[in-house]
């Protein structure tokens, strides 16, 4: 199993910031194997290691990772004083310690995936780990002809912002005057789905993300539920987004 730096593991494990861990560790509050431990770059082996911060043992616990399939009308928020928000769906023992890895906005549905493993979250969100989001979306208004070729070149918005190289596929017409369409992007620009919509000529109506990388929303799950990852599902997020292995969250 690998070793991870004790200020690293003790922050994920809810005893502060890094730089809070650190300054406690140097400062003789941790201990490993009842042996007083003072540099935070020392490693401990998880699971395995017997850990004490502040007199007090420490037992490790797994990393929560979940799957939500997020409704409309719920903002992406930790607390929101005019709506409520995604984590007000978890069980309230169950909140402490979530983060979104990414957001929806409050009219966007779909895949939303919840954990309290940090570094799990910034590898899968980072642009540079190129890990992609697929939306369906119903598109009023008349697509340029040319859109597909224009995300697939990387298109400029109204403010100038390029997005980086996206696709997009024409599903067809829904029967409802709309047209159906599929988005697949590898950054998460603010309302980037609408905006580059926009930029072809539509006007997004509904959206809905159904996939993270190779992770699909589970049908399942109605609008509103969630259901913890399997260990599969995570590694296979792990390896999308070349995050390393950890037995923490």
């Amino acid at each position: 199993m690998a070793k991870e730096r004790l200020d690293k593991v003790l922050s994920k494990l809810g005893c502060g910031s890094r730089k809070e861990v650190g300054a406690h560790i140097r400062a003789g509050k941790a201990a490993v194997n009842g042996q007083i431990v003072r540099e935070p770059s020392f490693h401990v082996t998880p699971l395995v290691d017997k850990l004490a911060f502040g007199g007090k043992a420490l037992p490790w616990r797994m990393g929560r990772y979940f799957m939500l399939n997020k409704p409309a009308g719920l903002v992406c928020a930790r607390v929101d004083n005019l709506h409520p928000t995604v984590l007000s769906l978890f069980p309230e023992q169950e909140r402490r310690g979530l983060i979104l890895i990414g957001r929806l906005d409050k009219d966007t549905e779909g895949l939303l995936l919840v954990t309290d493993d940090g570094g799990f979250c910034h590898a899968l969100m980072s642009p540079s780990r190129h890990v992609e989001k697929v939306y369906r979306a119903m598109v009023s208004g008349r697509l340029d002809l040319n859109a597909p070729a224009r995300f697939r070149d990387g298109l400029p918005l109204a403010d100038g912002t390029v997005c980086k190289p996206a696709a997009l596929q024409i599903v067809g017409p829904s029967g409802e005057g709309l047209t159906e369409i599929q988005v697949t992007l590898r950054e998460g620009k603010h309302h980037q789905v609408k905006r580059m919509v926009a930029a072809v000529g539509g006007h997004v109506e509904r959206l809905k993300r159904i996939s993270i990388g190779p992770l699909p929303l589970d049908p399942a799950l109605t609008p509103g539920a969630f259901r913890a990852l399997t260990e599969e599902e995570v590694e296979e997020l792990r390896r999308a987004s070349g995050a390393g292995q950890t037995a923490v969250g």
